[in-house]
């Protein structure tokens, strides 16, 4: 098959979608070697059995592709003492922004962390633990 080729849609190379091939599968689409694959209907219940002093790791690149409903139903729990591993940690009002503007985080490892002024403000007072790294490399994550 030409190299360009795959530069194309699947449909037009003939293929079936990923999504055509997710929902026809009995497993849907996942990583996941295991087939007890819990799914959630709403943020709340995903976020249920996250307790105070809990460490996540919160996907993204910047504000993109952040878990923002997942975020919502944190705060709103009001969850405390979370140390959190991300890389960044938003901004004022959105993303992490909004659990570090209900002192819901203890910890903070990121990489970037430049456009947040209540980071600055607890980092500065002592309120926040800050621990910068290299956009999180994975020796940081198996040490949590």
């Amino acid at each position: 098959m030409a190299w360009w080729l795959w530069s194309l849609p699947r449909a037009r190379r003939g293929l079936p979608s990923l999504s055509r091939l997710a929902s026809q599968s009995k497993r849907g689409l996942s990583v996941s070697s295991s087939r007890d694959v819990q799914f959630y209907e709403t943020a709340e219940s995903t976020v249920e059995d996250v307790a105070n002093g809990s460490k996540l790791l919160v996907g993204g690149f910047g504000l993109c592709g952040i878990p923002e409903n997942l975020i919502g139903a944190l705060r709103r729990k009001g969850v405390r003492d979370l140390v959190i591993a991300s890389n960044n940690a938003g901004v004022d009002g959105f993303g992490l922004g909004l659990l570090l503007e209900g002192r819901q985080v203890k910890r903070m490892i990121s990489s970037y962390v430049g456009e947040n002024a209540e980071f600055e403000r607890q980092f500065l007072s002592g309120a926040l633990e800050v621990e910068l790294t290299p956009q999180v490399t994975s020796h940081y994550i198996h040490s949590l």
